[in-house]
């Protein structure tokens, strides 16, 4: 007999609280590292003597903690390793802090020219921020009629639940350890969301095959689960596992500036893959079992012989 994962949700359902009731503390609590498309920060744009190239600027930025700052090379003698115009962007510093890392910069790595010298603004402004969230909730609304159209209300209910339940994992851990949030993390989120919902689709479509095939009334609906999962649980493996060796490959070979990227994609293709296994479909039994009960407890009482 196959592993039994529906009449075990109690225990899912606690790994995924330890997380997540935690995090939501943390973001009371400690806030999020908000990057500079968030909070607005201090550009620097020069033009160097000689080629220069990624690792050589970050060295020096490093130093005075500027290493998660976004480093642009530009210009027409630049290639992809080394250019001769750089542009830093950087969280906001106070001018001595600046003049300080101009002068680094020249010192280690040769004399230079400033094109532009500023600061500025955050790129993602609260009222983005409000219409993002906007459109992640009419989203959601969407998906639950769409799902309720071409399955029923409850497969709808469960798969956004669990799409909730992703995001708020990745915002946990990234409360947790304080990996920056930028523009990128907003990017990696709805992508988790994206390959979230695919993944628990595919079970939802094989559990209402199995509903229509199987299933009669009054059967066992943690039975009908566990199998439809297990059906699929070889394409939910090998999707994970190729979406994961590729976000591995870019969080160890893909330079400083990708890792905070991939270590969101990452936590979300986990939580995608956990959330579709053993949250979405326990959510829907769970759901589909209230309402049997419910009818049961409006269906008439049969009249008692006499």
């Amino acid at each position: 007999m196959p592993f039994d994962i529906m009449h075990r949700s109690k225990i899912w359902f606690t790994i995924s609280l330890l997380i997540i009731i935690p995090g939501i503390i943390s973001m009371f609590t400690n806030g999020f590292n908000f990057g500079i498309d968030f909070t607005g920060g201090t550009i620097m744009d020069l033009r160097f003597e000689k080629q220069v190239t990624l690792p050589e600027v970050r060295d020096v930025l490093k130093i005075y903690g500027l290493d998660n700052a976004t480093i642009q090379l530009s210009g027409e003698a630049s290639n992809v390793e080394s250019s001769e115009n750089v542009m830093i962007r950087t969280v906001d510093i106070e001018e001595n802090e600046r003049k300080e890392v101009m002068a680094s910069l020249r010192e280690k790595i040769g004399d230079y020219t400033v094109l532009r010298e500023e600061k500025v603004g955050a790129t993602i402004g609260g009222e983005l921020i409000m219409d993002a969230l906007l459109a992640t909730v009419i989203s959601w609304v969407l998906i639950i009629i769409y799902v309720s159209y071409r399955f029923e209300w409850r497969f709808g209910i469960s798969a956004v639940m669990a799409l909730v339940h992703d995001i708020l994992v990745v915002l946990s851990i990234f409360s947790f350890t304080q990996k920056q949030v930028d523009s990128s993390f907003v990017a990696a989120v709805l992508t988790v969301v994206g390959y979230s919902i695919n993944d628990t689709i595919v079970i939802f479509d094989r559990i209402r095959e199995n509903l229509k095939l199987h299933f009669r009334r009054g059967g066992d609906l943690y039975a009908l689960a566990n199998r439809s999962i297990f059906q699929t649980l070889t394409r939910s493996l090998y999707t994970v596992f190729t979406c994961l060796f590729t976000t591995f490959a870019l969080y160890f070979f893909g330079g400083d500036t990708t890792k905070d990227f991939a270590f969101a994609l990452i936590c979300g293709f986990f939580s995608g893959c956990y959330s579709s296994i053993f949250i979405a479909s326990p959510l829907w039994v769970i759901l589909r079992n209230m309402g049997e009960k419910d009818k049961a407890a409006k269906k008439p009482a049969e009249p008692a012989e006499v």
